[in-house]
């Protein structure tokens, strides 16, 4: 129970990589606020942890509008006080070349990906500070580190997350609390499935060949599982891991090598 009497918010909980955390740390302990756009979309998630005898409940939040990150604030201390663990999960990927982006698409990535991940940190901080021990969990990307064709605004945003969390770790290096990045490779999550129809879709191949074209841009040729990413998550939320700060942790077998 690594997580045992830590109170976590957690965004972008309801599928994916979100609800992959969200059952791990309900797993070690923690009690969590479970952000997403539709209370309809948790509904089965807090069902599930809470039958395993965990506290969860949800929180309506869409990162890309401040005023609904301050409501999902508010309720968030309502229900459950001060949080020690924020995990920004939330995100966006979309494909199109840079000479056919419109405003509309880079503006989104960046609202969403990077804004929305500054502000909702903005947002709880003064819980981890006033607690004297937080965590600052940020789900970052490989494409955070390098670039890949047709996803510029995604690159671009994935880049500012981390070079937010490496000044935010600096920032609260004597207050007991930490900031890291996870950056995920391809996951087995829904944004992934969307991206090998749209591979297919444009090369007008079938989706199995799209599917093992990005299972093998990995070395291990295969896609990463939610899991995976969560184990990183708990590892990072966990006092054990108090000395690692201002990291940004690939998990992409080995695809990304530094």
């Amino acid at each position: 129970m690594k997580l045992r009497d830590r109170k976590a918010f957690i965004t972008g909980a309801s599928r994916g990589i979100g609800r992959a955390i969200a059952l791990a740390f309900a797993k070690e302990g923690a009690s969590l606020a479970l952000g997403a756009r539709s209370m309809d979309a948790l509904s089965g998630l807090t069902s599930e942890i809470e039958a395993q005898g965990s506290h969860a409940f949800p929180v309506t939040i869409d990162v890309g509008d401040a005023s609904s990150i301050v409501s999902a604030k508010a309720a968030v201390a309502e229900r459950l006080g001060h949080v020690h663990i924020v995990v920004n999960n939330a995100g966006i990927a979309q494909s199109v070349s840079v000479v056919k982006m419109d405003d509309a698409h880079w503006q989104a990535h960046l609202d969403i990906n990077l804004t929305g991940t500054f502000r909702v940190t903005r947002a709880f901080l003064p819980d981890l500070i006033a607690e004297g021990w937080g965590r600052i969990i940020n789900i970052a990307s490989t494409a955070g580190k390098v670039g890949f064709q047709y996803t510029a605004a995604y690159c671009a945003s994935k880049h500012g997350v981390i070079g937010f969390t490496r000044a935010l770790a600096l920032e609260m290096a004597t207050q007991n609390i930490t900031a890291n990045a996870i950056c995920p490779g391809f996951v087995n999550t829904d944004m992934t499935s969307q991206a090998v129809k749209n591979i297919a879709d444009k090369t007008g191949g079938s989706e199995a060949d799209a599917l093992a074209w990005i299972k093998k841009i990995s070395p291990q040729n295969r896609l990463v599982e939610p899991e995976e990413i969560a184990a990183v998550a708990v590892m990072l939320a966990s006092e054990q891991a108090r000395g690692i700060t201002g990291q940004a942790i690939n998990v992409d077998g080995g695809t990304v090598v530094y």
